[in-house]
C-alpha cells in the first residue's frame, strides 16, 4: 500500500480545465484525506434553502448568507456542520479538522456549542473520492491544492471565493483568478 500524504484541512480549487459541472470553479475544504479516500465540502455553492427551513435549532448561529450550502453531489439528504472555534477551548460536539476549523455534531444541542462558535456553515451533501481517486485527479491537473484560512468557511460572499482564494496565492496561481468565466468571449 502506498503512503498518502494527508491533505486534510487544505483547499482544493478547481482548475478552469475541470469539466465536471459539479465542481465548476469550486473551492472544496478537505475534511478527511487518507489511504481510504477523501471527503470534503464545497464552500462556494449556496442554495436558496434557509438553515431555519431544515435545521431550525441551528438557525441564527450561521453567518451570512444564512442558507444551506450544497457540499457536493454525494448524500444530498444528509447535513454536515463546519465551524470555526477560535481559541484553545474545544467544546463537546465539535471535532477539529485543521487549526480552528472543525466538524459540528448536529445532534449536539446548539446551546452547548453556540457560545463557542466563531462561525458556522451547514452543508447538504459532500464531495467524496475513493482510494487513490483524488490523487489521480491531482495528477491530471484538475485541482490546485492551497492552504485554507478560517475565513474561507464563512465567506460572506461565497460567489467570489474561487477568485479570492486564488488571488491571495503568492505564485502564478494569483493570475488564474483573472481567468474569464467564458474564455470563448475573449
Amino acid at each position: 500500500m502506498t503512503e498518502v500524504s494527508s491533505l486534510t484541512g487544505r483547499l482544493l480549487v478547481a482548475t478552469p480545465a475541470l469539466a465536471d459541472p459539479n465542481f465548476d470553479r469550486a473551492v472544496v475544504l478537505l475534511i478527511d484525506h487518507d489511504e481510504e479516500g477523501s471527503l470534503g465540502v464545497v464552500l462556494n455553492r449556496p442554495t436558496p434553502v434557509g438553515v431555519g427551513d431544515i435545521l431550525g435549532s441551528w438557525a441564527g448561529l450561521t453567518g451570512e448568507p444564512d442558507v444551506v450550502f450544497q457540499g457536493g453531489p454525494v448524500s444530498l439528504d444528509s447535513a454536515l456542520g463546519v465551524a470555526v472555534i477560535p481559541g484553545d477551548e474545544f467544546p463537546l460536539g465539535w471535532r477539529r479538522v485543521h487549526g480552528a476549523i472543525g466538524l459540528v455534531d448536529l445532534e449536539t444541542p446548539p446551546e452547548l456549542l453556540g457560545p463557542a462558535l466563531g462561525s458556522l456553515r451547514i452543508f447538504a451533501g459532500y464531495a467524496g473520492w475513493g482510494p487513490g481517486q483524488l490523487e489521480g485527479e491531482l495528477t491530471e491537473g484538475a485541482w490546485y491544492v492551497v492552504e485554507s484560512e478560517p475565513g474561507d468557511v464563512s465567506s460572506p460572499r461565497p460567489e467570489n471565493l474561487w477568485r479570492a482564494v486564488l488571488r491571495r496565492q503568492r505564485s502564478e496561481l494569483a493570475m488564474i483568478a483573472t481567468y474569464p468565466d467564458d474564455p470563448s468571449l475573449n
